[in-house]
């Protein structure tokens, strides 16, 4: 696990309550998060999970106000140490983001500059927010780049974008939503295209740096064995809603969302060598012909004529663990639930 959690209400970094994005297309409205509302306190890591398509990157471009037209964020409550974002002058967002606030995308490319060296968008980046000189930022950069393991740091800042490996490129961008110390980052999919090797490697960088600056941290991913052996807390998405929520052995030990069980159970590691791997089956539904009844109905093994037409509350299946939630009328356990241990193998 990523670190020692306080329950001290204090400690609370981050709340979403009931967020609702909607896009607004010539097709119709495309409800794309639908009643989003999770709590992420200092230190923590929250791993955000789905499929793609689910509403996972775009909760996390709405809490740092990164939607644009056609998108908006329609309604619910983004609270930052007790702040509403929503309520925030553009002035003093922008004050937030980069430094309070940082954000990692999958592609470094969408933080780096193709035509500035790493040391001017790094000094730049100091210097928005700290009056310092221009020789304290550089110094600040080379020891944040040291910090997330790079060799020859200074090396590094004399050099281009295209001049870096792309696993490279992405520690650099890491380090740049490092720079000031954020009491939160959203990481969305930063290691996905890196092979397995750099990605354990930065994995390991992020959660140590977590824990040492006690920085609140969203890792969202598809990949479930990832996020087994990083967070502290799972929420699994579906077509824009979150379908459970738990401590990392609530949700990967004891499943009780189909759809959750049926993510384990794709995992090569569930399943036997030498066999077919395990798949749910369909797709997920079109956000503009949303079913009645619950999103998951039409590819669930359990569901009934209540799912086809009545949308799931969430409920506390497991008396012994109330903090485990779930949006299902037929919550419980399955054969294909696998230790969290076999799942980050």
């Amino acid at each position: 696990m990523a670190s020692h959690i306080s329950t001290d209400a204090g400690d609370i970094t981050l709340e979403v309550r009931d967020l609702h994005t909607c896009f607004h297309t010539r097709e119709g409205v495309l409800p794309v998060v639908d009643g989003v509302s999770f709590t992420l306190r200092r230190g923590q890591v929250l791993g955000l999970v789905g499929e793609s398509g689910s509403g996972k990157s775009v909760t996390g471009f709405s809490i740092m106000g990164l939607i644009d037209p056609p998108g908006r964020v329609e309604s619910g409550q983004l609270l930052f140490q007790g702040r509403e974002l929503r309520t925030l002058s553009p002035r003093e967002r922008r004050s937030l983001q980069g430094d309070r606030m940082a954000m990692i995308f999958q592609d470094p490319m969408a933080t780096l500059n193709p035509v500035l060296d790493i040391a001017t968008q790094m000094i730049e980046a100091v210097q928005a927010h700290r009056r310092v000189s221009r020789a304290q930022a550089r110094q600040l950069a080379r020891d944040t780049l040291a910090s997330m393991g790079i060799p020859s740091p200074d090396e590094r800042l004399d050099a281009y974008p295209h001049q870096l490996s792309g696993g490279m490129r992405q520690r650099v961008a890491i380090a740049i939503a490092l720079l000031h110390g954020p009491d939160l980052i959203i990481a969305d999919e930063p290691t996905t295209a890196l092979d397995v090797t750099l990605q354990a490697q930065i994995l390991s960088e992020v959660q140590a740096l977590v824990r040492e600056r006690g920085t609140a941290l969203i890792w969202i991913s598809h990949d479930l064995s990832v996020v087994a052996g990083l967070a502290d807390q799972i929420a699994v998405m579906y077509a824009g809603r979150i379908v459970e929520h738990g401590t990392v052995d609530q949700v990967l030990d004891h499943p009780q969302h189909p759809y959750t069980q049926g993510l384990i159970g794709s995992l090569p590691s569930a399943n036997q060598r030498g066999t077919r791997l395990r798949q749910i089956s369909g797709m997920a539904p079109s956000l503009l012909d949303m079913p009645a009844g619950c999103a998951f109905a039409p590819r669930c093994p359990r569901a009934s004529a209540t799912c086809q037409q009545a949308r799931p509350d969430i409920s506390h299946p497991r008396p012994e663990a109330p903090d485990h939630t779930v949006r299902c009328h037929h919550p419980g356990p399955t054969p294909s639930a696998v230790p969290s241990d076999k799942a980050a193998a």
